[in-house]
């Protein structure tokens, strides 16, 4: 019975008393969440298989540098398809239809993408530390480098999510009730050792890894450059191109990411604090529209995937090119000279 009054359509209870139903939002709200939701699943499903397609497609792509890159992409693939669509279905009938299995299934789902993600993120970092900071390139970045990366992000997450299926923690509706999220409302003590253990190790570690690894980074080539090792500045200019990558990528980390961060700690720290449901729905949304930023920082503003992203999305033309478009064999070519295989290592994605 309880079970079924928390499925209700429509309905929540606000402050935990029996027959203290009210409706949360009209119709109307849920259906432009719905539509909301579907542009950005539609665009993070292109952006992500197009890069998963041109990766297998050219050959010069499939370097180690770029694995995590597809397993990113992978990723947020598995928060869209799992999480984000199954979002638009219960806004678009108004309600969490989906049952309690659903309801785990979901939180589960994105909640383990979502952190394999970040910690891909995490692991990008330290992939761009080794290559870029060792002179001269006396690092050789194997694919074995490369999986073990990958493997960790995957197992940091599967640790830190499944707890919540054995009893420690657990995964329940969140805001306008269209979605499922670790429990952060809970007071029992458990349950509130678990979320502040989920924060420290799943959001705190990650961010603390890319801010201590991109400011190395810069700081790196700015000796580099203060030096005068870079001939004709090149290495300014990959300062600069550096500097301004970075900051959009942290942008985009704190944008998606500190408010959902933020609210749960909030939360936690103020169990009896009153959360309007419309406003705590934002942050779980601002997450998922990683799936579609991720993709566009980390691997479109990136002149190697351009070159075959934008012409695979564009039926074989790139609007914004330059130079007369070569074919991916041309390209692979260009790219696997010294210098510009340097350049590309420099860059962040």
């Amino acid at each position: 019975m309880a079970e079924d009054q928390v499925l209700q359509p429509m309905m929540n209870v606000s402050d935990g008393a029996p027959g203290a139903e009210t409706v949360l939002m009209p119709r109307i709200g849920y259906t432009i969440l719905a539509i909301i939701m579907a542009v950005f699943c539609t665009a993070a499903i292109i952006l992500n298989v197009t890069v998963i397609i041109v990766t297998i497609k050219y050959r010069h792509l499939r370097h180690p540098i770029n694995y995590s890159l597809v397993n990113l992409a992978i990723a947020d693939l598995g928060v869209t398809v799992l999480g984000s669509l199954l979002t638009v279905e219960t806004n678009a009938v108004g309600y969490f239809n989906l049952g309690r299995i659903g309801c785990v299934i979901e939180g589960f789902a994105v909640a383990f993408f979502g952190i394999t993600a970040l910690c891909t993120i995490a692991v990008i970092a330290v992939d761009r530390v080794f290559v870029v900071c060792k002179p001269m390139g006396t690092l050789t970045f194997t694919p074995r480098q490369a999986l073990v990366g990958i493997a960790v992000a995957w197992t940091w997450s599967i640790i830190w999510n499944t707890p919540p299926l054995f009893g420690w923690g657990s995964y329940e509706l969140e805001g306008v009730q269209t979605s499922c999220a670790p429990n952060w409302y809970s007071t029992d003590p458990v349950n509130m050792s678990y979320i502040v253990s989920f924060f420290c190790f799943c959001f705190a570690i990650p961010f603390l890894i890319i801010l201590v690894s991109y400011g190395y980074l810069i700081w790196t080539l700015r000796q580099v450059a203060k030096l005068g090792v870079a001939e004709g500045g090149t290495t300014s200019k990959a300062e600069v191109q550096v500097s301004r990558m970075v900051l959009v990528m942290i942008m985009a980390f704190l944008v998606c990411w500190l408010p959902y961060a933020a609210f749960a700690m909030m939360v936690v720290a103020n169990p009896g604090m009153y959360i309007d449901p419309v406003i705590a729905t934002v942050p779980m949304y601002l997450t998922k529209t990683s799936t579609v930023y991720n993709p566009i920082i980390y691997i479109f503003m990136n002149k190697q995937f351009q070159d075959c992203a934008i012409p695979f999305l564009c039926c074989g033309r790139n609007p914004w090119a330059t130079e007369p478009s070569v074919s991916g064999d041309q390209t692979a070519s260009a790219n696997t000279s010294s210098g510009n295989s340097r350049k590309a290592q420099v860059s962040p994605a």
